[in-house]
């Protein structure tokens, strides 16, 4: 199966789930069809973790996923338009827009020199761009450990609980 379809398919799947997430938090506030007063309802419910985290914090990947498996014709979601400059004639454009692979501007630092305002704008972008493509693969990762320790957590518990065994004994 191809990536963009793949991401398609998760992100159709991801908004039922962040809608229906979103829902339930809202009925949490009415305990069986009930409007009851805010200090009846526990407090858990006020985290919004259905609105915010089950919610808002996955239909926002999950639009990104639907873009991503919008069918174009420049390979789906890989391609790089490049920055937006002016070539010399006072019109701000992407001077590198729909190229391939083969003929990438990334690579070839003589087209460059094409972009004429704002000065030096290609290093700009890649080099930004790839520290924000480094911080994201860290963010990611330590995302990704946080999980296994979460589920390692769960499975095996704490060390709080052997930590308050040994203080009161």
């Amino acid at each position: 199966m191809c990536t963009g379809k793949c991401a398609k398919c998760t992100g159709c799947l991801l908004f039922p789930l962040g809608l229906l997430s979103i829902v339930s938090n809202i009925l949490l506030f009415f305990p069986n069809g009930g409007v009851w007063r805010t200090e009846e309802i526990t407090e858990n419910i006020w985290f919004f973790p259905g609105v915010i985290g089950g919610g808002l914090l996955v239909l926002l990947p999950a639009s990104v996923m639907l873009a991503a498996g919008v069918d174009r014709s420049c390979c789906e979601n890989r391609c790089v338009d490049g920055p937006l400059c002016d070539t010399g004639d006072g019109t701000f454009i992407y001077p590198f827009f729909n190229q391939t692979a083969e003929e990438s501007y990334l690579f070839n630092h003589t087209a460059w020199n094409e972009c004429e305002r704002p000065h030096n704008v290609v290093l700009w972008n890649v080099v930004l761009f790839s520290i924000l493509l480094g911080v994201g693969t860290v963010e990611a990762l330590l995302l990704l450990a946080q999980v296994v320790n979460g589920l390692i957590g769960c499975l095996c518990g704490t060390c709080m609980n052997m930590n308050q065994q040994t203080q009161t004994a």
